[in-house]
């Protein structure tokens, strides 16, 4: 029932054994207290001759350990999503920006994929990129929606920006622009275990709930209980969340609950801010 998936290869190790010259792309990472993920995320884009690196006030080693790398280092406060990635980017050098984040890793297919497009040129101003998503370090969340779940990972800075949002900001690409669309994967660890399922949940449905007060969004709790079920039912039953077993029931679950829970945040936030007036 479970498909178990192995280790991206080390391509730090294939980079120094070919002799390959380092390719013109900045690596954007945001950072706060992911000195167990740093390493191994590093160590799949050790052939970007660019690594900018924005931390938000972390206080374990993950600075200690990317430094390793030779990274340019900034530091930011996370306010708005969208907003922090926005000032990420405009820190990097080169036209070609890939987004990662410290629980993600490249590919080496991708990798080849990169470096054949900068290699010969686009079309495109941005790409997406298969994203398969990896449960406690191991299982592939295979269905449910999981995969392949594309996202826009790859572009070039000027042509691309995010809306200043909480959480889950919509993506914008320039006016005539177009978006590929590359096979090669990046590889994320997105869960350890279902406690850390949990605590996500919790920390996103608040910046879920500021973002429609924010936005003044028309919430009710009928419309938090018919997400609560469309989102179940869509996940688990109709793109087969039942075929990954109890990983797939606990990731249906979460989005059909992070609906309700997010309501919950937002209706008390806005009865606190009525009885503060």
């Amino acid at each position: 029932m479970y498909e178990k998936y192995g280790k991206v290869n080390n391509m730090s190790e294939q980079l120094k054994d070919s002799k390959l010259k380092k390719l013109p792309i900045s690596i954007v990472i945001i950072t706060r207290n992911v000195d167990s993920n740093i390493k191994a995320c590093l160590e799949s884009v050790s052939w970007a001759d660019e690594i900018v690196i924005v931390d938000n006030h972390s206080t374990d080693k993950t600075l200690e350990i990317a430094k390793q790398y030779n990274p340019m280092i900034y530091h930011d406060t996370w306010d708005m999503e969208g907003s922090i990635r926005n000032r990420a980017y405009a820190r990097a050098k080169n036209q070609w920006v890939l987004s990662l984040d410290p629980d993600e890793r490249v590919s080496p297919e991708l990798y080849a994929q990169i470096k054949d497009f900068l290699d010969k040129g686009t079309e495109y101003a941005s790409f997406s990129v298969a994203m398969r998503s990896i449960f406690g370090g191991k299982y592939w969340i295979r269905y449910g929606g999981w995969y392949p779940a594309s996202r826009v990972k790859i572009f070039k800075k000027d042509k691309f920006k995010y809306e200043d949002a909480e959480i889950h900001p919509r993506a914008f690409l320039a006016e005539g622009e177009k978006e590929g669309r590359l096979s090669g994967e990046i590889i994320h660890y997105c869960y350890s275990d279902f406690a850390n399922v949990v605590n996500k949940m919790n920390v996103q449905s608040t910046l879920e709930a500021q973002k429609w007060l924010r936005d003044k969004r028309k919430m009710s709790l009928n419309l938090a209980m018919v997400r609560y079920f469309s989102r179940f039912f869509k996940m688990y039953v109709q793109k087969q969340g039942f075929k990954d077993g109890l990983i797939g029931f606990m990731m249906a679950w979460q989005w059909a609950t992070y609906q309700l829970l997010s309501y919950v945040k937002y209706w008390q936030l806005k009865n606190m801010e009525v009885d503060s007036n």
